[in-house]
């Protein structure tokens, strides 16, 4: 009791920031279930009725499975590149490592608003059409600097060591590079590929700049809320966060499972 009162200001204020963070995540998960077509109180559920209307929705599921794609794809070319990018820097001498690690991770300063100008200014130069491959393009140039930032902090000298003794006793390149390298930055490289599909499932700017179509699931919503409210996004919304919510569960469980082993 004596420890609970002593830390109570403590309690109070992580309560209120938590709560300052998932109350309005909680109010559009609560409304979701509202039978009525207003989200708004007194609640009048629960009902599943909205749910049933967006797996219904012929378009909606397109746009669900058009971000499932992208999400998946371009996070494995992010995951991709950035480890090869990584593991080039951190084992190679070249010239300017510093400028080449500046100029890797600069798009994380960017705004999303500015890679989307510049990305369809330079599809319109090339003519390529807007299709899900310009969206996941463009996820793949906002995702792989956070790959690669990642792969890189966890390039350690031990690494180095026991690459260079598997050279010792023989091993080629490739060998090193897929028995040796991969799988002991395997955790990283998860955390790289479930990020930024966590990123890439719900962005919206670039997918809405870059696509005509075939859009994702955010530019979906979008077009849904320009019609005024309607009580299917709330269900869609939540379907949103709890994707992202499972994916950032299960980095966790895999991440934290190989620390402890």
């Amino acid at each position: 009791m004596r420890y609970m009162a002593r830390n109570l200001p403590a309690i109070f204020y992580v309560a209120l920031i938590y709560g300052f963070i998932f109350l309005p995540v909680a109010v559009l998960v609560l409304f979701s279930f509202q039978e009525t077509r207003l989200p708004i109180p007194p609640f009048n559920g629960p009902s599943f009725k909205w749910y049933e209307a967006i797996f219904s929705d012929a378009r909606m599921m397109d746009a669900l499975g058009n971000s499932v794609i992208v999400a998946v794809i371009s996070s494995a070319f992010s995951a991709a590149l950035g480890f090869l990018a990584a593991y080039s820097l951190a084992r190679f001498r070249l010239p300017t490592p510093r400028l080449l690690q500046g100029i890797l991770t600069a798009p994380l300063t960017v705004s999303y608003l500015i890679i989307a100008m510049g990305l369809l200014i330079t599809f319109n130069a090339i003519n390529m059409p807007k299709s899900l491959l310009t969206i996941g393009i463009g996820h793949v140039v906002i995702n792989m600097p956070l790959c690669f930032a990642i792969l890189y902090s966890q390039m350690g000298e031990h690494q180095a060591n026991v690459e260079r003794a598997a050279r010792d006793l023989g091993a080629r390149e490739w060998q090193v590079l897929v028995l040796i390298s991969i799988p002991m930055l395997w955790p990283a490289l998860f955390a790289s590929f479930f990020l930024s599909v966590t990123f890439s499932w719900d962005e919206f700017i670039i997918a809405f700049m870059v696509s005509r179509f075939d859009v994702t699931l955010p530019v979906e919503i979008w077009s849904m809320l320009r019609t005024g409210l309607n009580p299917k996004t709330n269900a869609v919304g939540s379907l949103v966060f709890l994707v992202s919510f499972a994916t950032v569960i299960v980095l966790d469980f895999i991440v934290f499972r190989k620390r402890r082993s």
